[in-house]
């Protein structure tokens, strides 16, 4: 996102000039913290007593802590169980707190099953727009804080992301796309598979591009409408009509010329990428992350790690298609013999990617499986071969770095935002715990309490 947008977590400005801020909501709810009883009770202050904190700066977890929270902010950090006169006080002290979870990849305005295919044809933005209101409570409440979504079909999810920053609606705060940028009948083409009188001749203004000019304009047409990070296909894919999951689709001048405008407007570049050659020409051409990555050699992972690139695996996605392919009729056939092909490869690439020292940041490419389902990837990730620790880590601070907002987001110090999360039992020997998240906080507000709902600011 361009650095003005989001640093205090405002929405940016318009083209009408009109700046939507979320300081109304936080001035009606800075106030507000949840009791035992789930009664709202004024305070300017909330302590949090956790039992023990992760500390992924320094891979460390931390005994008995108490976190201040005053306004959207963490005021202090302490192994002191005391808290101001008059501060709101919240137990955990029999949990283990960690900072608010980050998922790298998602695709929070959609959630494909049997019907997608055919639903294309009957629903309206409106209806992908209001299912991902539920999606978006879902992602917040199983305790991810910030996503980044990585592609939607009419720049929705900027409208989505809006109205969570407005208070209008629960969720996760949000860095989207909108739009994917790709090739003509390549993974980013919305009508591939579409017959001729309806397919048409999509364009660099939704994504689809022809040559180095195309791929400016469409970067800027990202910019004019908002969005806050670019996501390109360099590859096939999975879940699209075409008969490759992997063939290199976009060159490698095309891929410079959209990585050199988006650096020039302040984007961060997510590349999908599945096949090695298209994961090359990613990494040469200045990407900021790989996704998927799976039929990545050691050859790519020397590239990455010379070029500083991260590596988002959803290894979540890769397993549940797999599954999915398996049911007679489930996906169209040439996506079910894709998802048998691509599935079973992706968890021992990030295994090797893990062992070879390549960044690695948390990713689920949500709503290819059922949204609220993300944590499973920290299963997946460990059985990898990654250690508990790493894989938490890679859901907080490297998240945040990938994202260039380290500054306010992934670990639980002052300054931050006030982005807390609880499970009970302890993820460094069980990481299963993460799949279920007892105790949610997004920038000082409550969403989630003793595993219930608060329904906390809806205004």
């Amino acid at each position: 996102m361009p650095s003005e947008c989001f640093v205090k977590e405002i929405s940016c400005k318009t083209r009408s000039g009109l700046m939507r801020s979320i300081a109304v909501v936080v001035a009606a709810t800075a106030s507000v913290s949840v009791g035992a009883e789930g009664a709202a009770q004024p305070s300017s202050v909330i302590a949090i007593h956790c039992g023990h904190l992760l500390d992924p700066i320094n891979g460390k977890l931390l005994g008995a802590t108490t976190v201040l929270v005053e306004d959207d902010r963490i005021r202090e950090v302490s192994g002191a169980s005391t808290a101001p006169p008059g501060a709101r006080q919240i137990d955990l002290s029999g949990q283990t707190c960690l900072p608010g979870l980050i998922d790298s990849h998602t695709h929070v305005t959609m959630q494909f099953s049997r019907a997608s295919y055919s639903d294309v044809f009957h629903w309206n933005v409106a209806d992908y727009a209001i299912r991902s209101t539920v999606f978006a409570r879902r992602t917040l409440l199983a305790g991810f804080t910030t996503v980044r979504n990585l592609g939607d079909n009419a720049n929705e999810s900027v409208a989505l992301r809006n109205a969570i920053n407005s208070g209008v609606v629960v969720g996760p705060r949000i860095f989207t796309a909108g739009r994917a940028i790709g090739s003509t009948g390549g993974h980013a083409d919305p009508t591939n598979g579409y017959r001729d009188d309806l397919a048409g001749d999509p364009g660099a203004k939704t994504g689809i591009i022809n040559g180095v000019e195309d791929a400016v304009k469409a970067v800027r047409q990202h910019y004019k409408q908002n969005d806050d990070v670019i996501k390109i296909m360099p590859s096939g894919g999975v879940m699209d009509e075409g008969m490759s999951g992997e063939n290199p689709q976009m060159t490698l001048d095309e891929i410079k010329s959209v990585v050199e405008t988006a650096h020039d407007y302040g984007f961060v570049v997510a590349a999908h990428a599945h096949g090695a050659e298209a994961i090359r020409r990613a990494v040469l051409g200045g990407v900021d992350s790989i996704e998927h990555g799976t039929y990545m050699n050691a050859e790519d992972m020397k590239l990455m790690i010379e070029h500083g690139t991260w590596y988002v695996p959803t290894i979540i996605a890769g397993d549940y298609v797999m599954r999915q392919a398996k049911i007679p009729g489930y996906y169209p056939p040439q996506v079910a013999a894709k998802a048998l092909a691509v599935g079973p490869l992706i968890q021992a690439t990030a295994g090797r990617a893990y062992k070879a020292h390549v960044k690695i940041a948390f990713g689920t490419d949500a709503g290819v499986y059922p949204h609220g389902e993300n944590a499973h990837e920290f299963e997946l990730m460990v059985e990898a071969g990654m250690p508990q620790m790493f894989v938490l880590q890679a859901a907080t601070i490297n998240a945040a770095q990938l994202l260039r907002h380290d500054r306010d987001l992934g670990s639980v110090t002052v300054g931050k935002f006030a982005d807390v999360v609880a499970v009970d039992g302890d993820p460094l020997t069980d990481i299963s715990v993460m799949k279920h998240v007892s105790f949610v906080m997004k920038a000082g507000v409550v969403y989630k309490l003793n595993s219930a709902p608060t329904d906390a600011v809806i205004r």
